[in-house]
């Protein structure tokens, strides 16, 4: 599901116009990006949290030329499924 899908959704079970919930969608994702930018967990209660994981330094493969490189260390952003999220798809 794409974002114009998943406003068109929540505009139909709402009852917003379709250009409200893509805003309302636009405005989510800006805040939990910045949260998480910041460093701060986003949870929300039963589906999910978000937070910066600290990846450590590590080498390499080239794989057009199979030479060793070094990675260096970096953060990357973590989703971790709430209980009402993983009972949903199991």
């Amino acid at each position: 599901m794409r974002k114009p899908e998943l406003a068109a959704a929540i505009a139909d079970q709402t009852g917003l116009s379709r250009d409200k919930a893509s805003e309302i969608i636009t405005a989510f994702t800006s805040h939990v990006s910045s949260a998480v930018a910041q460093g701060q967990d986003v949870s929300l209660i039963g589906f999910g949290t978000f937070n910066v994981r600290a990846r450590e330094a590590r080498t390499g493969r080239n794989p057009q030329t199979g030479a060793s490189i070094r990675i260096p260390a970096g953060k990357t952003v973590g989703f971790r499924a709430g209980k009402s999220l993983k009972d949903a798809v199991s």
